[in-house]
């Protein structure tokens, strides 16, 4: 008889073999942008429809087919609908692939507080997945993960694997603002170093590397034809350096970053998958949400395709002129409906009426003598007699009157009503949310919707967000990227000349010298900016942005100039979003200052000096933002003035800004004349406390 520890020796065996086996994943529902506003302030992104199902479902059906057994959703902005979703879901029916499928909330601000937040919940056991929730993908992932856990029991420090799909430098599904840049030694797959480059401009061609890259590896591939699926293998480990460092807030840019920047450190490894004839990508833009939709109805996501109806409830079929239609579609006679187009169950279309290369929900009633070519209809959307609609977004309960246009690159929001004979530009955003309640935007008027419309204009407050190359304009995108570039130059040309004092902390660059060096500054500016405002927006605390801001400028190695510069921006671009909410100039500089004035502390250091540089640099950054600003002499007055009650900045610092030659310079010193009599006040107020020392002495 074998002694009992052997026997429970030969119990232990199967168990490890079990948890070796079992596979989590861990699904972020909320990314914690705001590139698909307007949509997205009344709904989660992971819920809004592809092709009429909603994205999540595509990322679950993937999790399906990977073999994952506990799934934990992570939540953040509207939780209580994807709650609601993903509870009467087939996913959550005792016929589940899934084990469990938890969801989690939280009031986490970024993907990193969710990924703290889930490491101390101690929920994950072995390795699992990261996906985001708006990932459309046919891959089989069991060659990576065999790869992966292969490499892992050789070195425990290989920690995650990157799914990465080939395509090409200028795909169609690739963002146009930013592209990833992957450096990576072919032979072990092991990704070296990660970069987003500007996608316009020559100043956005180029790499930063560390030198000692290019000794230690025999062969390195530098890839800018690879889309990022947001697909990651990990282990455990991953959690621990998201725990230990809160700087990490963003997948890519922080974290994959910050991990391949401090290998010497900690030693950890992240290496890639690359795939080439399997479909995956992220619909992270309008761009995208449109070149992903037409490679789901032209079948190349098989068997992601409508007619596998992979929602409950739903019955398409493809047909013979290569549609897809549910049952209770009423057809006019003379309409016409071309090949590529999904139309929902008990839709009607009208005599005369033209559909080309679109989807339309469930319940959509179009009138006669309309053409609808290239847009997105969601469900229950109205379209009236004569209308035109192309390349746009139409929202679920969106009403458009008769005789209205609605042009290219136009999105319209839940129940927005658009009166009749009006036309809607492609530039513009409509909204049913009204203004208290947006991050941006103001209450139109009948030039928007019409008389008798219902609806207000949404201004998207990030740089990030409004890039033009990623929005949803199909036709006018081919024109965009053959703008030359000499009007880039003129655009650029137009910012002053200013650099502030000299660098104390200039990145290294394996780049020549004579590259462009201000095309750096700008990335960070551009980047830092949209962050920045987008906390205000949003209502996070000073110090959380400060903090992502601290982190941001190390990733990218600004300067303190750099950086201010940056701040300044967001506080102008938000006191504007104050303003056209209806708030006087005066009470949105006071509002603005007075809630964030941790940040303007947390850039100056010089109020132990009698020289007063950061001062004088951030006033004059301030001065540079507003010279292109209506009635810029007037807020600068009251940016300054606000500044001098809060103590953010001395009356030394501001007297030497006066005094500083490059404050009058150009058009710069046309904003010199309001605070002329500001300047008088301190300088007297100077003078009497010195007339008073005298006199004390005396």
């Amino acid at each position: 008889m074998p002694p009992k520890a052997s026997k429970t020796k030969g119990k232990q065996k199967p168990q490890e073999e079990q948890r070796e086996d079992s596979l989590q994943a861990v699904v972020l529902a909320d990314c914690f942008e705001s590139r698909f506003a307007p949509f997205t302030l009344e709904r989660p992104r992971c819920l809004l429809p592809l092709a009429n199902t909603p994205l999540i479902e595509y990322t679950f059906d993937f999790l399906a087919h990977a073999g994952v057994q506990d799934i934990f959703v992570c939540c953040g902005s509207h939780a209580e609908q994807v709650e609601e979703y993903v509870s009467a879901s087939r996913w959550k029916h005792s016929t589940s692939p899934f084990k469990t499928l938890i969801l989690l909330k939280s009031d986490a601000t970024s993907v990193g507080d969710i990924m703290r937040d889930i490491d101390n919940r101690s929920l994950i056991t072995g390795d699992f997945i990261l996906v985001t929730g708006d990932v459309v993908t046919n891959v089989s992932i069991k060659p990576a993960l065999a790869r992966h856990r292969e490499r892992r029991n050789k070195d425990k420090n290989a920690i995650m694997t990157m799914l990465l799909r080939e395509v090409g430098i200028n795909h169609r599904t690739k963002a146009a603002s930013r592209k990833p840049v992957f450096v990576i030694n072919p032979t072990i797959d092991r990704c070296l170093h990660y970069e987003e480059i500007r996608g316009s401009g020559k100043g956005g061609r180029y790499v930063n590397l560390d030198p000692e890259l290019l000794s230690e590896h025999t062969e390195i591939e530098v890839r800018e034809d690879l889309i990022d699926c947001y697909i990651d293998i990990c282990t455990p480990d991953v959690l621990g350096l998201w725990s230990d460092n809160f700087d990490y807030q963003s997948i890519r840019t922080s974290f994959l970053f910050g991990v391949l920047k401090d290998y010497e450190l900690n030693g950890k490894t992240i290496h890639t998958h690359i795939i080439a004839d399997q479909y995956a990508a992220r619909v992270n833009s309008f761009k995208a949400y449109d070149s992903i939709s037409r490679d789901v109805t032209e079948r190349w996501t098989y068997p992601l395709c409508p007619d596998g109806n992979h929602v409950r409830g739903q019955a398409y079929e493809y047909t013979r002129n290569r549609t897809y239609q549910e049952s209770r579609v009423s057809l006019g006679r003379t309409s016409k409906v071309a090949s590529g187009c999904v139309l929902g169950r008990d839709t009607t279309i009208g005599e005369g009426t033209t559909i080309s290369n679109s989807t339309l929900g469930r319940n959509c009633h179009i009138g006669r003598k309309a053409q609808i070519s290239g847009s997105y209809l969601w469900d229950n959307a109205t379209v009236g007699d004569g209308t035109t609609i192309k390349e746009a977004i139409l929202a679920e309960g969106v009403i458009v009157g008769r005789g209205c246009t609605i042009e290219a690159g136009a999105l319209l929001s839940y129940n927005v009503r658009i009166a009749d004979n009006t036309t809607v530009p492609g530039s513009r955003k409509i909204t049913r949310v009204e203004p208290h309640r947006q991050v941006a935007g103001k209450r139109t008027g009948t030039d928007v919707v019409g008389e008798g419309g219902e609806g207000y204009e949404y201004l998207q407050g990030s740089d990030e967000d409004t890039d033009v190359s990623d929005s949803f304009d199909p036709v006018h995108r081919e024109r965009r990227a053959s703008a030359s570039a000499s009007s880039i130059s003129i655009l650029q040309s137009e910012e002053l000349d200013y650099e502030g004092p000299e660098d104390r902390s200039r990145r290294a660059s394996a780049i020549s010298e004579t590259s462009d060096e201000s095309a750096p500054s700008k990335d960070f500016h551009v980047e830092a900016t949209a962050s920045i405002l987008d906390g205000m927006q949003k209502g996070h605390l000073p110090e959380n942005i400060s903090l992502e801001l601290q982190a941001f400028r190390m990733t990218l190695n600004a300067t303190e100039h750099e950086v201010r510069r940056a701040v300044v921006g967001a506080f102008v671009k938000r006191i504007a979003n104050l303003e056209n909410n209806g708030i006087r100039a005066r009470e949105a500089v006071a509002s603005v200052f007075t809630q964030y004035k941790t940040l303007i502390e947390r850039i100056t250091f010089d109020k132990n000096s009698d020289d007063k540089p950061d001062q004088v640099d951030l006033l004059l950054c301030m001065q540079k933002e507003l010279v292109s600003r209506e009635r810029g002499g007037n807020l600068l007055l009251f940016v300054a003035k606000e500044m001098y009650d809060l103590e953010l900045i001395e009356e030394e610092g501001i007297l030497q800004w006066w005094a500083d030659g490059r404050s009058s310079e150009g058009a710069l010193a046309n904003l010199r004349g309001l605070v002329q009599q500001f300047i008088t006040f301190l300088e007297e107020a100077e003078e009497d406390d010195e007339s008073e020392e005298d006199e004390a002495e005396d």
